[in-house]
């Protein structure tokens, strides 16, 4: 019994220490962060962090919001037929976001190579070597991807630059660099002037980048119409349910509903495809 309680004893005794020590552990923390990080975040600080690293994780899983409005709407209907459609559209989406921003990445990329021009212009101007000129430039403008140690290490060892470059042309977004590739060959096989036809070529690219930013403006209402024609059904069921006529359960809980919610579906769909497909032949003229 004396053995058993002394054990029982030592044992709060151990506990008790393990908590002093994790306690004076804790506050050893939080007066460095308060000496040498400037102090504990304040409450507001701490939601702004949440709330941007909630927006960033919902900017890369855009498409799952089609979950949940899914599920909404078969909460509203009484039916497991939007869940099944959200989940068939999520990785739809999901194809339509990632080339979305692959055309952003391709755009963004084409105006970094007229920076590229600029930026080597500027070097060669400055009185710097063309490979160092080159090699400076690429560093600071970070445009061309994997491409770009190929390209610095023949700029820094005096390798085949014009080929570097040619190849780093095949990626998306980079063409404009076989018009540099061809500038550097011109100028170091025929001596002609290096910097007068990096200027050109930048003056050619923005002039792209303005016709392209032109045609889309000119394209924003056909946009406009492609959005209004796809929201249209959708403001029709509003409407439906706005005057009592309950749209929703006569499209998922009737063969009649049934058939015409699968025909405007294909059809909606057939529509979106044609309206989309004539503003991308447009942009592409």
């Amino acid at each position: 019994m004396g053995l058993s309680s002394s054990t029982n004893c030592v044992a709060v005794l151990c506990v008790g220490v393990a908590a002093w020590l994790a306690m004076v552990r804790d506050q050893g923390r939080r007066r460095a962060r308060v000496l040498f990080i400037g102090g504990a975040p304040a409450p507001r600080e701490r939601w702004e962090r949440t709330r941007a690293r909630f927006q960033a994780w919902l900017r890369e899983r855009r498409e799952w919001l089609c979950l949940p409005v899914a599920l909404a709407i078969a909460v509203l209907g009484d039916s497991a037929l939007p869940v099944l459609a959200g989940v068939v559209g999520v990785p739809l989406v999901r194809r339509w976001l990632r080339a979305l921003e692959l055309r952003r990445e391709r755009e963004r990329r084409a105006d970094g190579v007229a920076v590229l021009c600029g930026a080597v212009v500027g070097e060669l101007r400055a009185g710097h070597e063309p490979g160092r000129a080159l090699l400076v430039a690429v560093r600071g403008t970070g445009v061309m991807g994997a491409s770009e140690a190929a390209v610095s290490a023949a700029a820094r060892f005096g390798g085949d630059v014009p080929r570097a470059l040619g190849q780093a042309a095949g990626e998306p977004g980079l063409d404009g660099l076989a018009g540099v590739a061809a500038c550097w060959r011109v100028a170091v096989d025929g001596g002609a002037g290096l910097v007068a036809g990096l200027d050109r070529l930048e003056g050619a690219l923005r002039a792209e980048r303005r016709r392209r930013e032109e045609l889309r403006a000119q394209l924003a209402g056909a946009w406009s119409t492609v959005a209004v024609l796809a929201l249209l059904p959708v403001l029709g069921l509003g409407l439906g349910a706005a005057l009592g006529a309950d749209p929703l359960r006569v499209l998922l809980h009737t063969p009649a509903g049934l058939v015409c919610l699968v025909l405007g579906g294909l059809l909606e769909a057939a529509g979106l495809f044609w309206a989309c497909r004539i503003v991308r032949a447009g942009e592409a003229a």
